[in-house]
């Protein structure tokens, strides 16, 4: 729709993990170095985790292109909530393996035999599981097992794990501490920085036909992308989008740091809740310390009553006494 009226051949800031357009800032190179290299020197376990929208599926679609054209056999998972057979299923569908009708044993033992062929090749095989952070602890532990297939020197299959932080958590914990031990190399992905914002909203504009950036995107108003998004590449893209939008609208050749701030309270990106997900054992804990609560305050009203009422009682016992 803006297209035309900016000059450009493509839309700049799809939200699509799309590689042509990868801004490579020094924690990303960092990053698909490691990537490559675990994978190209065998180390077994590799793993990338960043924020939500820092690009870490970008780099999974780029390093996947660069292991499509070494002729390095790969699975891609996407979607990691799935059983442990499921998980296997997958891999080996992936691969082209047979699995119709295979047991849990069954897909190991082929997928045992594909991974020592290869080997004997001297081709690489890689595992890559994206979203990792929905991995179980059960699925961990499975893939961890996946790498005891392996020689005196190299491992047979080459795995990335890929997710949020709480890929972080979970590997921490106790029960995945031998996972832990047997990761190579780790990378992180932050947000960017007001440079690499800068950077990073030109290299966009730049593939996507742009010839002058800096008149469509005034510094101001980069400074007040970066504002609004947190340096999240994801939030910035989203922004940008949007803001082109408005702009083509008012037939401003320009995007102001107005239209920004117009995008950003439309999309609400400064309202965030807290979270409604209360584990429900802290949501008991919260309802006994109520009872208890009222409890104690029940039993303070009886005795506040008690001592009042006290003399009077005291009074009617010894009358009664005397009586009898």
């Amino acid at each position: 729709m803006y297209k035309d009226f900016y000059n450009l051949k493509r839309n700049p800031f799809e939200i699509t993990p799309d590689p042509s357009f990868l801004y490579a800032t020094k924690r990303h190179n960092e990053a698909l170095a490691a990537l490559y290299y675990g994978v190209r020197r065998r180390k077994g376990f590799v793993v990338i985790t960043g924020e939500v929208g820092t690009g870490k599926t970008l780099l999974v679609r780029c390093l996947l292109e660069v292991l499509h054209r070494a002729n390095i056999a790969y699975a891609y998972v996407f979607n990691p909530r799935l059983s442990a057979t499921e998980f296997l299923q997958y891999i080996a569908g992936d691969f082209r393996l047979p699995t119709a009708g295979k047991s849990k044993s069954e897909l190991l033992l082929g997928l045992s035999d594909y991974l020592i062929a290869r080997y004997r090749q001297n081709l690489t095989t890689v595992l890559v599981a994206d979203e990792a952070h929905h991995l179980s602890a059960e699925l961990l532990e499975e893939i961890r097992l996946l790498t005891n297939l392996e020689t005196p020197r190299e491992k047979l299959l080459q795995i990335l794990l890929v997710g949020q932080p709480e890929l972080d958590e979970k590997l921490d914990s106790v029960d995945l501490r031998q996972l832990k031990q047997r990761i190579a190399m780790r990378s992180y992905l932050g947000a960017l920085d007001l440079d690499e914002t800068r950077g990073y909203i030109d290299c966009r504009l730049r593939v996507a036909g742009c010839t002058s950036s800096a008149d469509l995107f005034p510094t101001e108003t980069v400074a007040e992308v970066h504002r609004q998004s947190r340096g999240i590449p994801r939030l910035i893209n989203t922004i940008c989008e949007n803001a082109l939008i408005h702009g083509y609208a008012a037939q401003s050749k320009s995007i102001t740091p107005e239209n920004v701030k117009e995008v950003a309270a439309d999309f609400r990106l400064n309202v965030v809740h807290p979270s409604t997900n209360t584990p429900a054992g802290q949501n008991g804990h919260s309802a006994e310390v109520e009872r208890a609560a009222k409890t104690l305050l029940d039993l303070y009203a009886s005795l506040h009553n008690a001592q009042e009422l006290e003399p009077h009682m005291s009074v009617a016992v010894g009358a009664g006494v005397r009586k009898q």
